[in-house]
């Protein structure tokens, strides 16, 4: 079979088993959708302005700061993809999609924004290296699941997808276990469920540390678990087996937001009410969220969750794992999964970073 016929066989495949899935409601969909282009809002230029000049067709680098940044523009001005130095995470533009959570809101987002992890961390000038005009041919329009498509694969009521081996890598996820002295609002469930709790399998990390699984959080998962499964066990990102000092993702949301990774795109200063970000544009797509929810926990981060862009109605939203959706979420239950406004979560933002 040729590449052009596999590619159309696993169209038509996608194709059937989006039908089959629209035919049910109350889970998190993603779809995409040719048609939806015309309709859809302009896409968010993540760079703040946009170009007028250039011949079609032709591509345009361009340094930009605040953070640092190289962007590809095509000959119309459009940015194409953006790159921050000392981030391995690239922001795409491709066919547009869907995102819809039905069971708990009726927020949409139609995005343009595809978000995937390089190889190796940005630097200016990379465009001219060898590793990186690989993997820009391979990835620059391709529809291979990202980081979205990956994040949406956990949502309520999603489909059970297998490896070669068997083993249920993605599907419906629980954010963990019932708490037996828990209750409604109040730590109904325990945290601390990780992507191997989720397989069901044991995983060795690389500093030779071996974690077990537990029966009682098979297909579980909290924020940072989440967190740690899109971005690590699905995307291959380094990660660490705790919150120890190292070159991975650490296991809890405080580890993430104090380590030293990615590009910091709105410092950490603090976990009070005064140290909320004052301007939260410089976000893009794909950043990782730090969030101070819960006062018992002192000075820690306590909750993260990926920024996936503005919605139709032009709110800037997210997903992450939550105790009250029961698993990852952009919907309203314990709080509207908006950055913007004076809500539960846009007041309580406390940083954000791009791995």
């Amino acid at each position: 079979m040729t590449a052009k016929s596999k590619s159309r066989a696993r169209s038509a495949l996608h194709a059937a088993t989006l039908i089959a899935l629209l035919a049910g409601s109350g889970y998190l969909t993603y779809t995409l959708r040719a048609q939806e282009q015309a309709k859809a809002p302009a896409v968010q230029v993540v760079d703040g302005h946009v170009a007028g000049s250039g011949e079609a067709g032709a591509q345009k680098w361009e340094r930009l700061s605040s953070p640092d940044r190289s962007v590809v523009r095509d000959g119309t001005g459009q940015v194409l993809a953006t790159f921050t130095d000392g981030a391995r995470t690239a922001t795409l533009t491709g066919p547009s999609r869907t995102f819809t959570e039905p069971a708990n809101t009726t927020a949409r987002v139609v995005t343009e924004n595809w978000v995937r992890l390089m190889p190796e961390p940005w630097k200016a000038g990379a465009e001219n290296e060898s590793w990186f005009k690989e993997w820009f041919k391979k990835y620059f329009g391709s529809q291979e699941d990202d980081i979205f498509a990956m994040a949406f694969q956990y949502g309520d009521q999603a489909p059970v997808k297998k490896d070669a081996q068997g083993t249920s890598y993605a599907g419906d996820a629980s954010f963990g276990p019932l708490n037996p002295n828990g209750s409604a609002g109040n730590d109904l469930r325990l945290e601390q469920s990780d992507f191997y709790d989720y397989l069901g399998t044991p995983y060795t990390f690389r500093d030779g540390t071996k974690k077990q699984p537990q029966t009682a959080r098979y297909r579980s998962m909290d924020c940072s678990g989440f967190v740690r499964t899109v971005f690590g066990y699905r995307a291959r990102y380094p990660l660490l087996s705790g919150d120890t000092s190292g070159s991975g993702l650490p296991r809890t949301a405080n580890g993430m937001a104090r380590a030293t990774l990615g590009a910091e795109i709105l410092p950490l200063k603090g976990v009070g009410a005064q140290d909320r970000p004052a301007n939260i544009d410089v976000i893009q797509p794909g950043d990782l969220l730090f969030f101070k929810l819960d006062a018992r926990t002192g000075d820690r981060i306590d909750h993260t969750g990926i920024y996936l862009g503005t919605d139709t109605d032009g709110h800037k939203i997210f997903i992450s794992s939550r105790e009250e959706a029961n698993g990852p979420t952009i919907g309203d239950k314990g709080g509207t999964s908006r950055l913007d406004g004076n809500g539960y979560y846009a007041t309580t933002l406390r940083s954000a970073k791009r791995l």
